[in-house]
């Protein structure tokens, strides 16, 4: 790292529905269809120069907590989710430098297909797209698209693999410079820079090349969230952010030094990947306000614990619903074919914890929690990224609103810039060189 910085990132859980009914979401209900929201929170973090907002999806609505889809449709959870193609084309059309995200499952598309949106959005935002690559979790979600359920958690790795080579060939089946564009000559662009890929393996083929044209960044930034032995290996491999939830200073630094150990056996050189964690502040006008927002926060948790476990249950396919929620799991013994640490997680916490408490302290996803004043948040974060070595943090709020927003665009980051954390201006045009700038 380059003069103590740090990077910036807002995991966006896909719908302003999601906190529909809680304080400050207005009409958010009514209007859940409208990216209003979003949009006036890109231009805020590009303000604050954040290097990306990540948008999550689903493609499903669940019924994993109590065989129903009850829960998930009376509260929002993860559904209605509209398309992050077409929400990610919004936000770049209303941005100039920010990066944007957008997660795409590798069981939802062939690789020509997925490659030549990816690259399309990489061309019209002249070079700010990523791609949170997702192999997919839930047998629902592969059900819509006529599967019989997900192939096993490291199975599914594996054929990513194989997606990943098909997606970059077809990303460099154009040469950077093959777009001509000569007058003189007449020629628009120069057959011997354009070739097939011609690639045919176990999961996957396609002849290429891809029609759409070379991206701005020959490849769009590839973000992963690889929390298991497999994903880790696979993130390492591969992706240029990653997205980390895990639990203290400790676990952060361990996962961190794991990846970038992971990454030198690829043959990467670790500083082109940026670890992210997840936080979630409570940031007060003074010590005393973040206190009691903390707790009220807390409070609000314990009171919402069933419908975070109901989400826990959508996630790692497993219904919650039969354990009684105010006793502990104990030593009871779980699996998933979704998300395995996520479930590792949990079980530890919840062992000598009820689950109810297990899941409200859960519930935020944050990895150290932060709590005070800016100037206070921003020196804790100072504090911790010493700590850990890098790279940067990923915002998440349990209650997305114009506020929240405004809170850490506009009190947070302008204290973490006082303090030489974090960047003031973008350097770069595209992600990938503001993610690798320092």
């Amino acid at each position: 790292m380059s003069a103590g910085r740090f990077h910036l990132g807002w995991f966006l859980e896909g719908s302003n529905a999601q906190a529909w009914g809680q304080p400050w979401t207005g009409s958010s209900g009514a209007n859940w269809a409208r990216q209003d929201l979003f949009v006036d929170m890109a231009r805020a973090l590009e303000r604050a120069c954040f290097d990306y907002i990540l948008l999550e999806d689903s493609s499903y609505v669940a019924d994993s907590y109590g065989g129903s889809m009850e829960i998930y449709l009376k509260n929002a959870i993860a559904t209605p989710r509209q398309d992050p193609v077409v929400v990610a084309s919004l936000l770049v059309q209303a941005t100039s430098r920010i990066g944007i995200v957008p997660t795409l499952g590798t069981f939802q598309y062939h690789p020509y297909q997925l490659a030549r949106l990816i690259g399309t959005l990489d061309q019209v935002s002249d070079g700010r797209i990523g791609w949170n690559m997702v192999t997919g979790s839930s047998d629902r979600a592969a059900q819509n698209f006529g599967m019989p359920g997900m192939p096993e958690h490291d199975l599914r790795y594996d054929m990513a693999d194989e997606f990943m080579e098909v997606v970059f060939g077809l990303w460099d089946s154009w040469e950077p410079d093959a777009i001509l564009a000569d007058r003189g000559s007449g020629v628009f662009a120069d057959p011997a820079k354009v070739r097939p890929i011609d690639f045919r393996g176990e999961h996957y083929s396609s002849r290429g090349p891809l029609n759409s044209g070379p991206l701005p960044q020959g490849r769009a930034v590839i973000a992963q969230a690889g929390g298991s032995p497999r994903g880790r290996r696979f993130a390492s491999r591969y992706a240029e952010t990653i997205i980390a939830s895990v639990p203290g200073v400790a676990a952060m630094k361990a996962y961190r030094d794991d990846v970038r150990s992971l990454m030198e056996e690829h043959g990467r050189k670790p500083d082109d990947c940026k670890v992210l964690f997840l936080v979630s502040p409570v940031i007060g006008q003074t010590r005393e306000e973040a206190a009691e927002l903390k707790r009220q926060r807390d409070l609000a948790a314990l009171e919402r614990a069933e419908i975070s476990l109901a989400h826990l249950s959508k996630v790692t396919n497993i219904d919650f619903s039969v354990f009684d929620i105010d006793q502990p799991l104990g030593d009871v013994e779980l699996s998933t074919n979704g998300h395995q640490s996520t479930l590792a997680d949990f079980l530890k916490a919840g062992r000598d914890r009820t689950l109810r408490e297990a899941i409200a302290t859960r519930s935020g996803n944050e990895s150290v929690p932060l709590v005070g004043t800016p100037d206070d948040v921003a020196a804790q974060m100072g504090e911790v990224m010493e700590e850990v070595g890098g790279d940067g943090f990923l915002f998440v709020s349990p209650n997305l609103n114009w506020r929240t927003v405004t809170e850490v665009a506009d009190g947070l980051v302008p204290a973490l810039q006082r303090r030489g954390l974090t960047r003031s201006a973008y350097s770069h045009a595209h992600l990938r060189d503001n993610l690798l700038e320092f």
